[in-house]
């Protein structure tokens, strides 16, 4: 039964998309104000999608294995929390939860623009609702999550176990939110540059929904790192995973879409920056979806393996991107005239030269992304693309970004000098000194990475002073901004300072190191509802006479029938211990991968301080950005 309320309130919602087209073509004519009718539409709209969704969550709920996608993703055993969260944590259910932000937002992006032009908000509503049919129609068409299985199963297939996780179940709504939130930026450019919008209310008005979804999008990011670095056993933060890679690319994006506005609000230049990335991060995200669905990408986060859905969605982000190309080239390209008279020392120009590291940035992982799929097209090639490829195109360009992001703050709007600003050379000359008297203390490449800490620590000890001069103005940045710099030198400590020992060991044997000794003493067996665990022992004798604990697991899953491997980590302040096993041959020997990981936690701290300084700014103006 809710099944079959699902497919129709689906159906419902689409005919309301093209209701509302029609009836927003009515509203042109006398654009004075706008209907509150079409607001009362897009709620309805909403509505019907609500309903839809909810009668999915009950049928997974219910472990109704006549819907296909309950049987394809639950089982009886599974445990309550992950039977609702499996609703999105398939193709079918994430598409409905897109759909589902898509119309909430749209509603509340008109509620909220009540004081912007009608025509504005009109075409706005119009191309939004563009991208709602498109969903609407590929989930009807190629991805209902309300196809009927005959005669009905008795039990499903279940979900993979790795994907039974707290941190992927919120994951993927919060990443949506980000994405989803880039598709009003997106609508609203459009709409703005055809009604000649473009304007510096228009960026003080669109700031807000670049900040909602460049906050989620973080938070996405960050919830879906922390998961595979306990969950995956990669024992590290990023992995250049090309699933990874396609929600980093819309934050390059959107992260430079918001210093364009923040330049925006103060003058009406960087127009033509603000149009195409608004473009350009929808897009990217449309592009990650197209990629996780295809079946192109090779990875543990994809959800579809269908080519028939794939082209679906490439055909219309397609069709959206020449629609957008069409519209920026004979509605806004050729307007800007005043734009790029930029002194070369001011806040501005700083703003425009992080604005081209970060497109290189973005470019890098672009390439690095879709070229082993190009290769294998033409060639039947297969390659891979890891860090040191990303390593060795980012590392250098990353010193002077840094370099540049700590001076930029500094500057004045304008025009500026070097006045009063010898502060920067002694913060230089300590971090110079700090990072060789560190760097020196180990045995690795010197020069290099003195001159990549010192350039974290310049970054880091200037974002440091903006709160003791500033006090609580531009609160927000400089949280944001000292968030990033800890995230910088929390990288960079990490990488340079791990250590990593992999081996084969019995039950009973020592694996010597110059820095440690590891003990495996014995494997215990616990049975669980769903799975049976296997755990190991290890215990870890330090040089200075310390001892840790570790123990990791095996568990073999009943249904689906398969093994994962759980990590063991021991966090401090300072430190991760971190060990992972896995079965070798006739499961005399186990692997195992132990590695000390410094910094970890502040990594995830520092993110989380860019996250909230980007969120400070909602809740009052003199924190704002």
């Amino acid at each position: 039964m809710a099944s079959f309320i699902g497919f129709y309130s689906l159906s419902f919602g689409l005919f309301f998309s093209i209701f509302i087209i029609l009836y927003s073509f009515i509203n042109l004519k006398n654009s004075e104000v706008l209907d509150k009718k079409i607001v009362s539409f897009t709620f309805i709209q909403f509505f019907f999608v609500l309903i839809s969704f909810l009668g999915l969550i009950i049928s997974f709920v219910n472990s109704d294995f006549s819907n296909e996608t309950v049987f394809n993703n639950s089982h009886t055993t599974k445990p309550m929390f992950y039977k609702i969260s499996g609703t999105w944590g398939n193709h079918e259910g994430s598409l409905l939860l897109w759909l589902l932000v898509l119309t909430l937002f749209i509603s509340i992006f008109l509620i909220k623009s009540n004081q912007q032009p009608t025509k504005y908000r009109i075409f706005t509503l119009l191309f939004q609702q563009i991208i709602i049919i498109g969903f609407f129609i590929f989930l009807i068409k190629t991805s209902s999550p309300f196809n009927y299985i005959f005669p009905k199963p008795n039990e499903g297939l279940g979900l993979n176990p790795i994907l039974q996780d707290p941190a992927l179940a919120i994951h993927p709504p919060i990443l949506y939110l980000g994405y989803v939130g880039s598709s009003i930026i997106f609508s609203s450019a459009l709409g703005a540059m055809v009604t000649s919008h473009v304007t510096k209310e228009w960026a003080k008005h669109i700031k807000q929904w670049v900040l909602i979804s460049w906050v989620f999008l973080t938070l996405g990011i960050l919830l879906g790192s922390i998961w595979a670095y306990y969950e995956l056993g990669w024992g590290g933060f990023w992995f250049w995973d090309p699933v990874e890679n396609v929600s980093l690319m819309p934050w390059f994006a959107l992260t430079t879409l918001l210093h364009c506005i923040l330049v925006m609000e103060r003058k009406k230049i960087l127009t033509s920056w603000a149009m195409i990335l608004s473009i350009a991060t929808f897009a990217l995200s449309m592009s990650g979806t197209f990629l996780v669905r295809s079946g192109i990408l090779n990875s543990v986060h994809t959800f579809a393996n269908d080519p028939e859905r794939g082209l679906f969605i490439l055909i219309f982000l397609f069709t959206l991107i020449f629609l957008s190309i069409f519209i920026f080239i004979f509605f806004h390209s050729g307007k800007e005239k005043i734009e790029n008279n930029f002194f070369w020392l001011s806040k501005e120009t700083s703003i425009l030269i992080n604005n081209w590291f970060m497109m290189y940035f973005l470019s890098v992982v672009l390439i690095g992304t879709i070229y082993p799929i190009f290769l294998e097209v033409i060639t039947a090639n297969k390659i891979s693309v890891g860090p040191p490829f990303y390593n060795k195109l980012i590392l250098p360009f990353l010193i002077p970004f840094l370099i540049a992001m700590a001076i930029g703050p500094n500057l004045n709007w304008v025009k500026s000098d070097f006045k009063d600003k010898f502060y920067m050379m002694i913060f230089l000359t300590i971090s110079f000194l700090l990072s060789a008297l560190i760097i020196k203390q180990f045995d690795i490449n010197f020069l290099i990475n003195t001159i990549l800490v010192t350039s974290a620590f310049f970054l880091f000890f200037s974002t440091s002073r903006e709160f003791f001069v500033k006090g609580f103005k531009n609160l927000s940045q400089n949280i944001a901004h000292f968030g990033f710099s800890l995230l910088i030198l929390s990288i960079l400590f990490n990488n340079i300072f791990s250590n990593e020992v992999i081996t084969n060991i019995k039950i009973g044997e020592t694996h010597k190191t110059e820095k440690f000794t590891i003990n495996f003493e014995n494997i215990d067996q616990e049975d669980e509802k769903n799975f049976k665990a296997i755990i190991g022992k290890f215990n870890i004798q330090y040089l200075d006479g310390s001892t840790d604990i570790l123990n990791p697991e095996l568990r073999i899953y009943n249904q689906p029938n398969i093994i994962t491997s759980e990590a063991d980590i021991k966090t401090n302040l300072f430190t991760d211990k971190f060990m992972t096993m896995n079965y070798v041959q006739n499961q005399e020997y186990f692997n195992i991968r132990y590695q000390v990981k410094p910094f970890m936690i502040w990594i995830w701290i520092s993110v989380l301080l860019i996250t909230f300084g980007g969120s400070l700014s909602f809740f009052n103006k003199r924190y704002e950005i």
